[in-house]
């Protein structure tokens, strides 16, 4: 298992730069108004087994190929994080269902290749993959604010800068460290995710 709280110095750097090569970016934070979509989407590990997170290589290669693939769609991408087990996306859609059809080829593909790869042919990889509707904009800077901690939540790491394969780095480089912090003081997350995202995981 990939713990990114046991990793050397050196190791951490090494992940970094590899998250640093493949050019992660955080698009520009929207204005909510009319009908348009936001949703906050999460996708587990079946048992919460840490199969993305089986090696630093795995999580940056998932990673890219998540975002990438997503934003290939024209989907607009506010904030993620992919962890060891799971990983959340902040997102903007005109159709969700053809999102969810591109989540479970994604998921397909990557089944496929990781027990190839660990000779684990038939194992259950994924869960499922949860929708929740942005309500508003409060609603849309809580969960900007819960996805980007998520590592922190969870235990990898003590800052959100130091957890590599999430936008958390590109949305303080975007917007500053102080507005930042106004964000995360304005919008606190306090009970969300609460019953669904186990701290334990």
């Amino acid at each position: 298992m990939y713990e990114w709280r046991k990793m050397t110095h050196l190791q951490r750097t090494e992940a970094l730069r590899i998250r640093k090569e493949k050019h992660f970016l955080w698009h520009n934070p929207p204005h909510i108004v009319g009908d348009t979509y936001f949703y906050h989407l999460s996708a587990a590990c079946y048992e919460h087994s840490p199969v993305i997170g089986h090696s630093a290589e795995r999580l940056a290669a998932f990673s890219e190929f998540l975002i990438n693939g997503l934003t290939n769609l024209s989907i607009e991408i506010f904030a993620w994080c992919v962890l060891p087990n799971h990983y959340h996306l902040l997102l903007q859609v005109d159709n969700l269902l053809m999102l969810i059809k591109e989540i479970g080829k994604l998921h397909s593909r990557t089944s496929y290749q990781w027990n190839g790869d660990e000779n684990c042919r038939g194992r259950q990889v994924w869960f499922n993959c949860s929708d929740r509707y942005i309500r508003g904009e409060r609603h849309f800077w809580v969960t900007m604010n819960y996805i980007h901690h998520n590592p922190v939540h969870h235990n990898y790491v003590e800052k959100w800068q130091d957890w590599p394969f999430c936008s958390a780095n590109d949305f303080i480089n975007s917007v500053g460290e102080k507005q930042a912090a106004i964000i995360w003081n304005q919008y606190p997350i306090l009970e969300y995710g609460k019953g669904w995202d186990d701290p334990k995981i």
